[in-house]
């Protein structure tokens, strides 16, 4: 009897039955968008595990294996603006859904592949289809929750999935390969993304397309330029900075960025609208996100060698020593999201993310020869708390007081910024990496570790740098507390421009 009570109840209450359809449709919503960065991020250090399968499989030499990253890297960094503004134009729901069926079927094809040409053609397209449903994710996420409370604690969830996901696709990569084969690092992606689309197709609203139409002049000048210069990153890692292809793709790319403000400033519908700078804290998240990807990035791309190298781990067992962080991380975002953002400054929060992650990096450059995993716990849980405070103030930061309109091209330049934080650190603390170990002269795992030592350094300075920034740009007003859910201002915020 009192179930049939409480259904007639709920009957009788138009309200309450529509608060709960609501609540289910954005647990839908944010599982959809979860659920894409995840894979999206995933896809970044899965494939890093499997490579020397990959190469024997397939026949790759040993200066063409790294484009089975870059082919990836390359396609998402250059087509992450474009994207964006695809979602605002086309709409965001049919722009998400077809960016990660591009993904999708991108992995299955990449999985049956049978040469390395079809590989690269593969991982191009899933590059193609992360950079048209990334942005479309978050902006959708922005959309749907309204600044305070709500957002924080579905940023806090993006933020632990964006930076989580990267020790998952080791754990997950080194799993797949150890157990399966190295296609399935590859096949995981069809089962995940068939269930985010069926997510995304229930819950998302449909939307119509905007009258505005594409700035195709600032299209071809930020996806070349951005591009270029990700070409350009990538070969100085490879190549150094003095190699004529890196000197000429930077410059390329320097060129055509600058070309792109300019066009942008007269443009009447830009594809990136330069009112977004207009706010400081806005601006200098994005710059802060840069620099912390750029640490972070580098960092991992190091430790990862020194834990399988030095300390003889196993893939699986690398991808598992990064849980302590990976945890450190979710805790960080968690308690931030749910408490920290609500009774402290964004300034504050960002200070002492930056000086936690600063710290542990710092930490971290006390490593040597005969470091026992016990001693890279410490360092890392800091890292985690650090990195998961920041960025998830750093995100909010980016998408406060966004227009609705710009919600995609403003979610496109978080994630623009986060690829080449991560391509810029790599090249940078490679260079450095080239130039200690050198000099450093000894036994090769003597001039590795110094070389080990020197980028940690590197990074930590890094993170310095963005905490300077973050004092003197960063404001003092609190998080706007949450809209209650059946206010008007709540259906509004929720449902425009998605």
């Amino acid at each position: 009897m009192s179930f049939i009570h409480s259904v007639r109840e709920t009957a009788a209450s138009p309200r309450r039955w529509s608060n709960g359809l609501r609540d289910h449709l954005g647990t839908l919503v944010l599982i959809s968008v979860l659920g894409c960065q995840l894979m999206v991020v995933v896809d970044a250090t899965i494939v890093n595990v499997a490579l020397p399968d990959i190469q024997r499989a397939l026949g790759f030499s040993s200066t063409s294996l790294s484009w089975v990253l870059n082919a990836y890297t390359l396609t998402f960094g250059g087509l992450l603006l474009l994207g964006a503004r695809m979602g605002d134009i086309l709409g965001r729901r049919r722009t998400f859904l077809a960016g990660l069926a591009l993904f999708v079927v991108a992995s299955a094809a990449g999985g049956f592949a049978t040469n390395g040409v079809e590989l690269l053609a593969a991982r191009a397209l899933q590059g193609v289809g992360a950079a048209v449903a990334a942005p479309a994710a978050l902006a959708l996420l922005m959309t749907r929750f309204p600044e305070g409370r709500e957002r924080n604690r579905a940023l806090g969830l993006f933020t632990a999935v964006s930076i989580g996901g990267f020790s998952i696709g080791l754990v997950l990569g080194g799993a797949l390969t150890q157990w399966l084969d190295w296609r399935w690092v590859l096949f995981v992606n069809v089962p995940i993304g068939f269930l985010v689309l069926i997510a995304g197709a229930v819950s998302l609203p449909a939307t119509a397309r905007s009258r505005k139409q594409f700035d195709l002049q600032g299209a071809l000048y930020s996806t070349v330029g951005i591009g270029a210069l990700v070409y350009g990153l990538v070969s100085a890692a490879e190549r150094g900075w003095s190699s004529p292809t890196t000197l000429v793709s930077l410059g390329v790319g320097a060129v055509l960025l600058a070309a792109f403000v300019f066009a942008e400033s007269r443009a009447a519908q830009p594809i990136t609208p330069l009112r977004l700078f207009a706010s400081v804290p806005r601006a200098s998240a994005y710059a802060g996100r840069l620099v912390m990807v750029a640490g972070f990035m580098g960092m991992m791309f190091f430790l990862t060698q020194f834990l399988q190298d030095v300390l003889g781990y196993g893939p699986l067992q690398t991808g598992l020593a990064y849980l302590p962080m990976t945890a450190s991380t979710f805790l960080a975002t968690q308690f931030s999201a749910r408490y920290a953002s609500v009774h402290f400054t964004p300034r504050t929060l960002l200070l002492v993310g930056f000086g936690a992650a600063m710290a542990g990096m710092a930490w971290l450059t006390q490593i040597h020869q005969g470091s026992s995993y016990a001693e890279l716990v410490g360092p890392m849980v800091l890292i985690g708390l650090g990195g998961g405070m920041s960025f998830l103030s750093l995100t909010t930061a980016a998408l406060r007081g966004v227009a609705p309109e710009d919600a995609g091209a403003a979610s496109g330049m978080v994630n623009t910024m986060q690829q080449l934080g991560g391509t810029l650190g790599l090249a940078i603390l490679v260079t450095i990496f080239g130039s200690a170990s050198r000099a450093a002269g000894g036994t090769e795992l003597h001039s590795f570790t110094v070389g080990v030592q020197e980028t940690f350094w590197a990074s930590t300075i890094l993170l310095a740098v963005g905490m300077v920034l973050m004092a003197l740009t960063q404001g003092e007003r609190r998080q706007p507390q949450a809209v209650p859910a059946d206010t008007p201002e709540m259906v509004a915020v929720g449902s425009e421009g998605i």
